[in-house]
């Protein structure tokens, strides 16, 4: 009973960090008219620093950490923060958010993959499985809300994004390789730190800090809430989330993203919605269901359900 409490407390983690990563994009897009991406960053990975060393502070834990995960946090910083966030600014200067995400949502195959040869995780039927269902559930949420047919065309950009996942993919392998044996607090603030201080060239080479006076009272919160919630909270509960399950199963759950930015699209951008996005998110939430073998207790739960089952 404790260990089922443990992995449902992981999953609401995993879900929270790609709840919050959806909604991002619609926070992004309310600042970059003042902001350019990269300042953005900055801005974005400062602000989670703070707020996660204020948090820190809090429950005293020590900043204080052994030699030998000093290589170990550099590596994780540089590939989950600073060079995934760089290759998807450098990507969406010539692809739209919006296709971006779709491709977002293929990291979990990469995950999967990486996780049968150096995790040892088993690919079993229903993992398979749960895979392609949520895919095209992710095909049906994206190319309806677009209003547009699903293509790839041969564009850097493109390129590039498929690039990112398969580096987030080799970021979630590597920080359940690894074993860091600190709280996940501790990691998510020095990999932030470490993206703050590799980033803060970009904002000096566009002399970002010229803008930032225009900013209103509204665009400081999108900014405050990429900061702390984005890039400081869903990190965090993203390591926790590992801690927990495997990485094949934590991944799975970015393809819940696109429906997360569909909601929040919906409610503060007021999209219409379409009735094929429902049914897509319907079934990439099956998918999910079917990736982390819980579709039985899942049908249990239903009021309908069969007593038999």
């Amino acid at each position: 009973m404790i260990a089922s409490k443990v992995k449902f407390a992981a999953s609401l983690y995993a879900l929270m960090s790609i709840s919050f990563w959806g909604i991002s994009f619609v926070s992004t897009k309310a600042v970059l008219d003042k902001l350019d991406l990269y300042t953005l960053l900055v801005l974005r990975f400062g602000i989670g620093a703070l707020f996660l060393l204020v948090l820190l502070a809090l429950k005293r834990y020590p900043l204080r950490i052994p030699l030998k995960y000093i290589p170990h946090l550099i590596v994780l910083g540089i590939l989950g923060v600073f060079v995934h966030q760089v290759i998807q600014a450098t990507a969406l200067l010539t692809i739209n958010a919006s296709a971006a995400g779709w491709i977002i949502s293929f990291s979990p195959v990469f995950t999967v993959i990486l996780s049968v040869f150096f995790l040892h995780e088993k690919m079993t039927v229903l993992k398979a499985s749960g895979m392609i269902v949520a895919i095209i559930g992710v095909l049906l949420v994206t190319t309806s809300n677009n209003q547009q047919s699903f293509q790839l065309p041969i564009n850097v950009g493109y390129l590039l994004m498929i690039l990112s996942t398969l580096n987030w993919a080799i970021y979630s392998v590597l920080l359940k390789r690894l074993h860091i044996q600190l709280p996940s607090l501790v990691i998510t603030f020095y990999m932030c730190l470490i993206g703050f201080i590799l980033t803060t060239p970009f904002l000096i080479r566009n002399r970002g800090w010229e803008k930032m006076p225009f900013l209103t009272s509204v665009e400081w919160a999108h900014l405050l809430f990429l900061g702390v919630f984005v890039s400081g909270v869903a990190y965090w509960y993203w390591a926790k989330a590992l801690e927990v399950l495997e990485a094949s199963q934590v991944s799975v759950y970015l393809y819940l993203e696109p429906v997360a930015t569909l909601v929040t699209a919906i409610l503060l951008l007021q999209e219409k919605i379409i009735p094929v996005s429902i049914l897509g998110g319907i079934i990439i939430i099956m998918g999910v269901i079917l990736v982390n073998g819980r579709l039985l207790a899942f049908l249990k739960s239903l009021p309908w359900r069969n007593k038999n089952l």
